[in-house]
């Protein structure tokens, strides 16, 4: 969420800002501040009459010490109250529609993002590795799985519907020792603490990481228990700490945690698409960073770095692409995309976004931190995914199968997967 002071103080910097995400966001500011001045106004008239109905009760009660008739005074109190409660009332609803819109603005674009209107803005940053050259052509993981008995759609769409699907034998095997390899990576190696946190939420969570009330239509709700599944175990974590004062010794705190995610991607492009690629369910190992105003920017690459140091160990071709202003998710001020090139797909998967929230997570969910001068400060909230799944699951066998039909398993998942090779599916 904005700071509504900033935004009154400032308005020319924030349409400016805002304006490099979209056309339509300046006017929603001039709303903001008619609002405001509204509620603002309606405070002081309500104070004002606060104590012009006090100086009237003390002479009320003088006048009845010295027998004098106070009915007419008294009348006027009575009107008073009336005119109070009215003013109470707009101011109220000024305040409520304030917060309602200040929810609904999306976060400032950090200076130092690039402009552009969308993802063909987008610059490469940096690329690693070399994609796979193969003696034949390529296969799609569809059909790898398949053969392999990796996974199985009409299973999924059985018990669930479409765009769900059951991992068998070996598939599920890999999904496994792919999530304890990168548990056990981000814990051991990159200083995080493993979190295993609940699936379901409550509201207030979802407003305080940016998800409600705009994208109500993507997750999951339990109307009964008013729950929600989560979209993203960045919305339990980093609610961990609402409502809180971290001491500086705290900070930065860093966690990893596993969880399946659940999304109705209402009205996405491409949710038909074959495969593993868009689904209502997958799993991800996703980090999160608390941190200080200024040392959060430092803390992006690093979590970055941390989300890259998985492809490498894997052998995985990718690139890294920073967001233009026009392509910034709602929350972030600045965010990195990580792609991994998926030669089956003959393109490239995104499997990370790490972001920089900035303030705007902090604010909506009042989670501060107490500087060295005994201030109370608002924290900076990061997050991406270390990786997401199903597109590393993709691009990992497509990217390392062999002309026979199997998969080689990348040396550094051995360990974990416990063979070499996928060779032949396993009931």
């Amino acid at each position: 969420m904005l700071d509504i002071r900033q935004i009154r103080e400032n308005p020319g910097l924030v349409k400016t800002r805002l304006a490099a995400r979209g056309s339509e966001w300046p006017a929603l500011v001039d709303e903001l501040l008619a609002l405001d001045t509204a509620r603002r106004a309606a405070e002081t008239e309500r104070q004002h009459l606060q104590a012009e109905r006090n100086r009237i009760s003390k002479e009320i009660g003088i006048g009845r010490k010295n027998g004098l008739d106070t009915s007419a005074q008294e009348a006027e109190v009575r009107g008073i109250g009336e005119r109070i409660e009215q003013t109470g009332r707009e101011a109220d609803a000024a305040d409520e529609k304030q917060r309602a819109l200040l929810l609904d603005l999306p976060n400032l674009p950090h200076e130092a993002c690039p402009a552009g209107a969308g993802a063909e803005d987008n610059p490469v940053i940096r690329e690693w590795g070399a994609k796979p050259e193969f003696g034949f052509t390529p296969r799609d993981h569809t059909l790898l799985g398949q053969s392999l008995g990796l996974f199985d759609f009409e299973a999924g769409a059985k018990i669930s519907g479409s765009a769900f699907a059951v991992y068998r034998g070996q598939g599920a095997r890999l999904e496994r020792a792919l999530i304890n390899f990168l548990l056990d990576l981000h814990t051991t190696k990159h200083g995080y603490v493993e979190i295993s946190p609940p699936l379901l939420v409550r509201p207030e969570c979802l407003v305080g990481t940016g998800q409600l009330p705009k994208f109500g239509d993507q997750v999951y709700h339990s109307a009964t228990d008013d729950l929600y599944l989560i979209p993203t175990a960045e919305v339990p974590v980093t609610n961990l700490h609402r409502e809180e004062i971290l001491k500086s010794a705290q900070l930065p705190v860093r966690y990893a945690a596993y969880t399946p995610c659940f999304r109705r991607e209402a009205g996405s492009a491409g949710l038909g698409t074959r495969g593993l690629i868009r689904m209502h369910q997958f799993d991800k190992v996703e980090l999160v960073k608390i941190t200080t105003p200024e040392t959060s920017m430092d803390e992006l690459e690093s979590l970055t770095a941390d989300a890259e140091a998985v492809l490498q160990k894997l052998g995985l071709h990718y690139r890294v692409i920073e967001l233009c202003t026009g392509d910034l998710g709602f929350g972030s001020a600045k965010t990195y995309d990580i792609e991994v090139w998926a030669p089956g797909q003959g393109a490239y998967l995104e499997v990370s976004s790490c972001s920089n929230f900035g303030d705007f997570q902090a604010r909506r969910m009042n989670l501060r931190h107490k500087d060295e001068e005994g201030k109370n400060r608002f924290c900076h909230t990061l997050n991406g995914s270390g990786t997401a799944l199903a597109r590393l699951f993709v691009a990992l066998v497509e990217s390392c199968q062999q002309d026979d039909g199997s998969i080689l398993i990348p040396e550094a998942l051995r360990p974990w997967f416990g063979a070499e090779k996928i060779a032949a599916a396993q009931a």
